[in-house]
């Protein structure tokens, strides 16, 4: 395929993932540095033109320009006068754009005929499905129709998507794979400052001296990230760096303070670090008093977990668990960021709002080198939750409050009762529960793959392949869902169209097109616009609905939605943010050039203003507006407490193990992208599976071996690595499904293994939680697994095997490992 060729390289970038150094010093400017690849052969000079985008690999937002010589893409390099990268690319992007020209590209539209998927023409295509949403309407209702999208389309179509769903057909059951990644984030944000955005800036990580990482693998996920922090700890006034992760990240190595806790204790945790920073006085009590509520509570729960008692939960020694509170409780400038770790864990919400509350309880918000990054895991997921395009509604808007809906009905012309807000708009899990029990009967899933991305795949292949579906899947290659669905839409990629999109710290950027997209295939945008033509869908006045037709007259219908709210971008428009760097939002007439932090003069938390109540960090029940509005009557940031619950699904003596699956740094979501370029799939070709080693010992097994990995839900061979990840603890990459491998192989994806269960309060899945069984299939003898050496699959030392004097086997360590910092459980 065209995307084989090979390109010209200034450096290993698989070797050496995170470049050179440029320290710098607290306070200073992050330095430029330019990372370029080009196709071999294309030399700058041979560029016809650079065109403005943005990474869809990860939520950093690192922007880039993408080279087109001869009416194709040729390669990318970063920009570097971008307020997010300042030139540098991650490895993903130096090689993923090439996945555009992979020879699979659909090009078509498919229908099935025969139980056979075959070529078709758009109007055939599209017709079927109006047909069928059609059909169902008239007799079951608009609630019989659902909708779950991505997180890397642009914000243009995700708003026209809310507005078809939501404004047109009239149905709650609108969500994002976001839903998978972030939806912890969003809601840990709402439940302390009463409504979603990042409170800080990435320009604080130039002003912390400490910073702390939740469960976020950032040299992985967010390299250039990582870039930024590794050169302030190279320059003056280094940043401590306090990392929390049972996996012995490049992160934890790096780190001066890595705690491991056991899985699912990270409530433990938190409650633990917050008894020691309360206990010590640690605690900017006149900032308390003037901007929060809920502190003496918080005060009376964490008093019940001293750290003794915490270190009996989480395996975290008590000595390390005081240091990290110290380093935490008195530190000037303090960043905290959190990913997976926490979202996809046990009490997901609580452990995640407990990080909030540490900066709330120390006044540590709003100001530079003071904020709390709730991270995204997908490029575009924040444009997801403004736009309504996930379980939220446009605009940050409160879904129980009726003066906010009767706002979006006069935006979209349509009459209030038409848009479904009797409840909260419907959650993944309980859309994929609507297909079970017979109540969801059409589905459309537009640029993602639960096939592989969704826990317990057994089940959820059943229920995409289901006779009573009527399955719709809109993408840009043939994936493992494609295979099941009755229409399939091709659709155009990254840099084969325009539009904007947000990264973590909200900075829009814009993405012009480059090339045409290849065939029949059609921006995403075209394709909702094309589907709400044949449904003839119109407004209170009889006009088409929605009212725009192109991604110029889209944006701006979103900035008349987002006008007024936090995600206020009235100030932004194609042509500002073309040629120089992304604008964070706000962007009005009160910050013509975006704000870069928010919550310095006060929260949006007002019982009118907040986009959620909240809810009990424990059950997930709903606060009703009385309740909220007697606790929190000024809008004032929210300290919400919980107590730690156990898990419940703890390891046995059946399955002795906790199992975590995650990313990898060349890998992103199913591979459906870079697992088409050869560079990222040759450094990490096939699953693995991540053992202590001396878990690995005690089993005998060594590097290479062959091994089941078996929950209650399933079973999945991979190869060992033995690392120094917690004693007791798995890890396989989630990206591995099937599109690649032999038809009959169900062996791969990690997500046949996990279960299915959610966080209470967000809704997100928790892929952190299972217990497993480990057992050996073949003996590898010198084999390697299939796993990165410099990353967290680090190898712990040499392992080798020996023969006993009976001819078997002995596993032998050998040079363990250094680390930087000793783990927390040691």
């Amino acid at each position: 395929m065209a995307g084989e060729n090979k390109v010209r390289a200034e450096r290993d970038a698989i070797a050496e993932p995170w470049g050179s150094r440029t320290p710098y010093g607290a306070g200073e400017p992050w330095p430029v540095r330019v990372d370029m690849r080009l196709d071999e052969g294309v030399s700058p000079d041979d560029v016809d033109v650079w065109v403005q985008t943005a990474s869809v690999l990860h939520s950093n937002g690192d922007a880039m320009d993408i080279a087109v010589a001869g009416g194709r893409m040729v390669g990318v390099r970063g920009r570097a006068t971008d307020r997010i990268n300042h030139g540098r690319l991650d490895v993903k992007d130096l090689f993923g754009w090439q996945a555009n020209a992979s020879a699979d590209r659909l090009t078509s539209p498919l229908v099935r005929e025969n139980g056979e998927l075959v070529e078709t023409d758009w109007d055939t295509a599209l017709d079927r499905i109006a047909t069928v949403s059609r059909d169902l309407m008239a007799s079951d209702g608009p609630a019989a129709l659902a909708f779950y999208t991505s997180g890397q389309l642009f914000l243009e179509e995700y708003y026209t998507l809310a507005a078809i769903a939501r404004g047109g057909i009239g149905t709650p059951h609108l969500d994002g794979n976001t839903r998978l990644c972030t939806a912890t984030a969003a809601q840990a944000l709402k439940e302390s400052f009463g409504c979603d955005g990042q409170p800080g800036s990435y320009t604080d990580f130039d002003h912390a001296d400490v910073i702390a990482a939740y469960g976020h693998n950032i040299a992985e996920t967010q390299s250039v990230l990582w870039e930024r922090i590794l050169d302030r700890r190279r320059g003056a006034d280094p940043p401590v760096l306090v990392c929390v992760d049972p996996r012995p990240t490049v992160v934890a190595r790096e780190a001066d303070i890595h705690l491991a806790p056991v899985p699912g204790t990270n409530m433990a945790l938190m409650n633990g670090l917050l008894h020691e920073i309360v206990a010590n006085g640690w605690v900017d009590e006149d900032w308390i008093e003037r901007n929060t509520v809920g502190y003496p509570d918080l005060v009376d729960m964490v008093s019940h977990y001293p750290p003794e008692r915490v270190a009996d939960i989480t395996g975290v020694t008590a000595a390390q668990l005081r240091e990290a509170a110290r380093v935490l409780g008195t530190a000037e400038r303090l960043v905290s960021t959190v990913l997976q770790g926490f979202y996809q864990s046990h009490q997901a919400t609580a452990a995640a709002v407990a990080v909030d509350n540490v900066h709330l309880v120390r006044g540590m918000i709003g100001r530079p080198g003071c904020g709390v990054f709730q991270m995204n895991g997908q490029p575009t997921a924040q444009n997801t939750r403004e736009c309504g395009a996930d379980g939220d509604m446009p605009g940050f808007r409160n879904w129980a409050n009726e003066r906010h809906m009767a706002e979006l009905a006069e935006l979209w012309n349509v009459d209030l009762a038409d848009i479904p807000h009797s409840g909260p708009p419907t959650p993944a899990m309980d859309i994929f529960a609507g297909v079970e029990d017979g109540s969801i009967r059409q589905l459309w899933v537009s640029g993602t793959n639960p096939a592989v991305s969704l826990p317990e795949l057994g089940r959820i292949r059943a229920l995409l392949g289901s006779d009573e579906l009527h399955l719709v899947v809109q993408d840009l290659y043939f994936t493992e869902t494609a295979e099941l669905a009755d229409v399939v839409l091709p659709a155009a990629a990254w840099g084969e169209k325009i539009g904007t999109f947000t990264n973590a710290d909200r900075t829009v950027h814009l993405s012009d097109k480059a090339v045409d997209p290849p065939g029949q295939a059609r921006s995403d945008l075209d394709i909702f616009l094309a589907y709400a033509r044949k449904m003839q869908l119109a407004d209170r006045d009889g006009a088409q609905f929605p009212q725009w037709h192109d991604a110029p007259s889209a944006f701006a219908a979103w900035q008349r939605a987002g006008a007024g709210r936090p995600c206020d971008y009235t100030g932004l428009s194609y042509e500002k943010l073309r040629g120089g760097s992304g604008i964070p939002w706000p962007c009005n007439a009160d910050h013509p050039d975006g704000l870069e932090r928010l919550y310095a003069d006060g929260f949006p938390a007002h019982p009118d203003e907040c986009e959620q109540y909240g809810k009990n960090l424990v059950t997930g029940e709903p606060w009703s507006e009385d309740e909220y509005r007697r606790w929190n009557p000024n809008g004032l940031a929210m300290i919400k407490t919980a107590p730690y619950v156990p898990p419940v699904e703890p390891p046995d003596d059946v399955y002795p193990f906790h199992l975590i699956t995650g990313r990898t740094l060349t890998q992103f979501h199913t591979r459906t992208k870079t697992g088409r370029v050869w560079q990222l799939t040759d450094a990490a070709p096939e699953v693995w599976v991540e053992v202590n080693v001396s878990d690995a010992v005690d089993l005998d097994l060594a590097e290479g071996d062959l091994v089941r990995v078996e929950t209650r839900r399933g079973e999945v061979l991979a190869r060992v690595r033995p690392t120094e990840i917690r004693p007791g603890v798995l890890f396989l990459p989630f990206h591995y499904g099937y599109w690649d491998a032999a038809p009959d192989d169900r062996q791969r994806a990690a997500n046949e293994l996990t279960p299915t269960s959610w966080d209470p309060v967000s809704k997100q899945p928790l892929f952190k939680t299972g217990a497993a069984s480990l057992a050996i299939v073949a003996q590898a003898e010198g084999a390697t697994a299939p796993a990165p050496t410099h990353t967290a699959s680090a190898p712990a030392g040499t392992v080798s095997v020996a023969r006993t004097a009976g001819g078997g086997r002995a596993v032998v360590v050998e040079n363990p490992a250094g680390r930087r910092a000793e783990p927390g459980w040691r």
